[in-house]
């Protein structure tokens, strides 16, 4: 009995005995197991190789450890040009493209390849968090599992969903703001139907987590400083610094991203970027991997454990001192994750943002402490705000940022604080830029899935489906004749497009353009199609335009049918009723 056989007979017994909204939720059940051994590998792995390195004759030697970025950026090269031999997708751009363009569908090397890379990156000393690879990983195994049990496009979205709802939870231990990133980062709907499953699939990752790696937390920290009212001000201060830091983090990853660019091949990036990272760590070592010690030791307060051994060891007993570090690991930290990235490295934002907020709410508090003028804020507390308002800031997500903050420091002692920095922080951002990282080429592609429904289903919808090719094509030097016999009397349609030799669409012909003339015998051999043609009220490009100016296209124009251009020749005519047809097809199909 052949594999195919079982399964059809798996699918028949589940077809009949278990209903589809139950087999979804054992489907989440599943996902979030899953998604949490994929968590745990992919951190075991990086560990081990980062224990190797620490023991390794490189690390022995002062200052020598630099070096080890760029050689994991040359084994991820190696892997990509020799084994993958496909260009580097950053996880959950890739994925929210997947899930508006390619109906969820993710390739089965994506299982695998962030498991190989991100470790390689990160364990080396690449300054970018694993939680992106969890989630493309655990991504790909929903798609495939969603793609083998014959799931419907929208319960494939929700089960990604799940997914990446399961990786957040089982790296950080937050079912709660695991299940809200899911709705916040992918759109989804918050319904009963979809929180359900959201929820099963976050217990089932964080019990998988408990069960491999005990209690231990990223975060070793309870708060013991309770919100003051006194501390508001500062607060609100905070809220504008993480909202100004948010948009230095968004402008300084496109701007590196194009300057990396300009570079014609990948080792060129490899070792333009390996040296950046390793002059930065030379100065900076608290850029060194993902950076949850750094965190830590600035939130129990060893400041000199969390800066490490730099060359100002000698100066650190002024407190100024330590804060001009401080402020140098909140600006660098993003060039180190994005010259990490664009250099050919993979891993995630998400921890990167956590690492630069942390060091800019420390910056905050210990200014405050130290200006002289008798204030006293708890730097811990400002610790956690910042990361809180770094992440509402960099990703769009207030919510996420808010409990995730909330949970893994074990309480929501400073909901209100974590409120009034979120809200300020994310206010100014979402004025400043409107889309995130992850969004933006996206948007601009016309491929971004929101909130917003009528958005978000002429995102689904495909051009190629509502475009029609049943029209009989013309030349300019037809004579009227030659145009009503083998055009208008072979035609259904009232309109005829004119190309030339190239099929280049020089005009179009309708028939109320010709109807006073088609009876006139006198000119089928003296004029020509040239004589009749005009041009299109607006034409439609196929590999820029999007649904969305599809649709406002014959907004604008008032035309019923227009033409479709590819690559500068004529393709077809797209009419506004198969478009509304398609439409309210999408519609009924998103929403049910």
């Amino acid at each position: 009995m052949t594999h195919k056989t079982i399964l059809a007979k798996v699918l028949l017994w589940r077809y009949k005995y278990i209903s589809h909204k139950n087999f979804v939720l054992l489907l989440s059940m599943l996902i979030g197991l899953l998604a949490g051994l994929v968590s745990v590998t992919i951190k075991n792995i990086t560990y081990s190789i980062e224990s190797l390195m620490e023991q390794s004759v490189i690390l022995s030697k002062e200052y020598l450890y630099f070096i080890l970025p760029t050689l994991g950026l040359f084994l991820v090269y190696l892997f990509v040009k020799y084994v993958s031999k496909k260009p580097i997708e950053h996880a959950i751009p890739s994925i929210l493209f997947s899930l508006s363009k390619k109906s969820g569908l993710l390739n089965r090397n994506k299982i695998y390849y962030p498991l190989i890379t991100a470790p390689l990156t990160v364990g080396f000393g690449g300054s970018v968090g694993l939680l992106g690879p969890a989630i493309s990983s655990a991504s790909a195994i929903s798609s495939n599992m969603g793609q083998l049990f014959h799931i419907d496009r929208k319960t494939r979205t929700l089960l990604i969903g799940c997914a990446a709802a399961g990786a957040i939870a089982s790296i950080f231990k937050s079912p709660i703001a695991a299940i809200i990133f899911a709705i916040e980062v992918f759109s989804l709907d918050l319904t009963f139907t979809s929180l359900l499953p959201l929820l099963i699939a976050s217990i089932s990752s964080v019990l998988t987590s408990y069960f491999f790696v005990g209690d231990d937390t990223i975060f070793n920290f309870t708060v013991s400083d309770k919100f003051a009212i006194n501390d508001t001000f500062f607060y609100i201060i905070l809220g504008i610094g993480t909202g100004i830091a948010s948009i230095y983090f968004s402008k300084i990853y496109f701007a590196i991203n194009t300057l990396f660019n300009q570079f014609n091949t990948r080792l060129k990036k490899l070792l333009f970027g390996g040296l950046v990272i390793g002059i930065m760590l030379y100065f900076i070592p608290p850029l060194y991997g993902e950076g949850f010690g750094f965190i830590n030791d600035l939130m129990a307060g060893n400041d000199l454990s969390a800066l490490g051994k730099t060359p100002f060891d000698n100066y650190l007993d002024n407190i100024w001192v330590v804060i001009t570090l401080l402020v140098g690991i909140t600006i660098f930290k993003a060039v180190a994750m994005t010259t990490t990235l664009a250099a050919g490295g993979v891993g995630g934002i998400i921890i990167p943002t956590l690492v630069m907020g942390s060091a800019l709410g420390n910056v905050v508090a210990k200014i405050i402490n130290n200006l002289g003028l008798d204030f006293q804020v708890s730097e811990a507390n400002f610790t956690l705000v910042g990361m809180a308002g770094l992440i509402a800031g960099v990703l769009h997500a207030p919510l996420t940022a808010i409990f995730l903050i909330a949970e893994i420091t074990g309480g929501y002692e400073l909901f209100i604080p974590l409120m009034i920095t979120v809200s300020m922080s994310f206010i100014i951002t979402k004025n400043a830029v409107e889309h995130t990282i992850y969004t933006k080429e996206l948007a601009e592609k016309g491929a971004l899935l929101t909130h917003n429904k009528d958005q978000s289903v002429l995102t689904l919808m495909n051009l190629d489906s509502v475009i029609e090719k049943d029209f009989i094509v013309l030349h300019p030097e037809m004579s009227l004749g030659n145009m009503l016999k083998n055009g208008v009397s072979k035609s259904s349609r009232n309109l005829f497009p004119v190309v030339d030799e190239s099929c280049v669409l020089v005009g179009i012909i309708l028939l109320d353009d010709i109807r006073n003339v088609m009876f006139d015998q006198t000119l089928y051999e003296t004029t020509s199609v040239q004589t009749f043609m005009g041009n299109p009220p607006e034409f439609i490009d196929y590999e820029n335009d999007s649904m969305k100016q599809v649709m406002k296209k014959f907004q604008t124009s008032g035309a019923w049918n227009l033409p479709v251009i590819k690559q500068g020749t004529y393709l077809g005519f797209v009419s506004k009723s198969k478009l509304l047809t398609a439409y309210r097809r999408e519609l009924i199909n998103f929403t049910s």
